[in-house]
């Protein structure tokens, strides 16, 4: 054990069990970070974190950087590191991979704590700087290992094991609520490109040329004005060619020259025909003759 928690016999403990094992006691401190060490322990190891830390404090805060103020709340499951005002936390260090925790002799109100990181198996020394509390929740950690151990005597081992065991589910569940967050992102990354895919291409579709609108037979009207063109109709075919006008005589449907008075010669009847045309118009012509010389009596 190391110095801190060596004390406990000569001083009591401040809390109940009670609120350490079905509660926490929480506390405000202000961060100055972690940083890696070598070893899990040692009063040296720890020194040199902090005044590391302290230098790299000091050299944000003429930056005009401020040290952040965290919450702290410790029961015999470990030390969770809080944001003070949404709660949210940062760090949640379990008891049983904390393995040194001390308050620094030459400065009251820096404590810290070396804790072995769950994704790198890296120890890392956290240092806190509390003005009145340094002392205090160095003892308090102290508590929550000499409670922890008890129960963990008393069950065996196996209350350990559990708690492992939920430690390992809750870190698979934050897994997955971080896939799922990066799934759900790249589903609406995907939709904006899609959107903005139908919006350049509606410009292109409206500037398309229009056919021409057809009867109710799916012709195209005919205009004398514009002269006939090759644009097919709705269904897919050629309209009909237009017949080109020529001198050649047109025939019925019976094959026959359409009659014409005016042109028409004795050669184009045949002669019986031609005869009784030929008396008809000698009796019309003696006609106009008597009526004539009537007209001279």
């Amino acid at each position: 054990m190391n110095r801190a928690f060596s004390r406990k016999k000569d001083k009591t403990w401040m809390h109940t069990p009670e609120a350490l094992s079905k509660h926490y006691i929480p506390y405000n401190a202000k961060f100055l970070g972690s940083t890696e060490v070598e070893q899990p322990k040692g009063t040296e190891v720890v020194r040199d974190a902090v005044r590391k830390l302290k230098f790299a404090r000091h050299i944000k805060k003429s930056e005009g950087q401020k040290t952040p103020k965290v919450e702290l709340q410790i029961s015999i499951y470990g030390v969770k590191i809080l944001e003070p005002k949404t709660k949210e936390v940062q760090h949640n260090c379990q008891l049983h991979r904390i393995s040194f925790c001390a308050d620094d002799k030459t400065d009251k109100r820096i404590f810290t704590f070396i804790c072995k990181d769950s994704e790198s198996n890296k120890h890392l020394c956290y240092v806190f700087d509390s003005e009145k509390c340094a002392e205090e929740i160095t003892l308090t950690i102290g508590q929550a290992f000499d409670l922890a151990y008890r129960k963990f005597l008393e069950s065996g081992g196996k209350d350990v094991e559990t708690r492992k065991q939920i430690a390992g589910l809750q870190k698979r569940i934050q897994e997955l609520e971080t896939e799922n967050t990066e799934l759900r992102n790249k589903v609406q990354d995907l939709e904006n490109q899609l959107r903005i895919t139908q919006i350049s291409t509606s410009p292109a579709a409206s500037m398309a040329p229009k056919l021409p609108s057809t009867d109710i037979f799916d012709m195209v009207p005919f205009s004398p004005i514009t002269p006939q063109s090759s644009t097919p109709t709705r269904n897919g075919t050629q309209p009909p060619p237009v017949p080109s006008r020529s001198t050649e005589i047109k025939r019925d449907l019976f094959g026959a020259e359409p009659f014409d008075p005016f042109n028409c010669g004795a050669g184009d009847f045949p002669p019986d025909i031609q005869s009784k045309l030929d008396e008809m118009q000698e009796l019309a012509t003696g006609k106009d003759v008597t009526q004539s010389s009537k007209l001279n009596l």
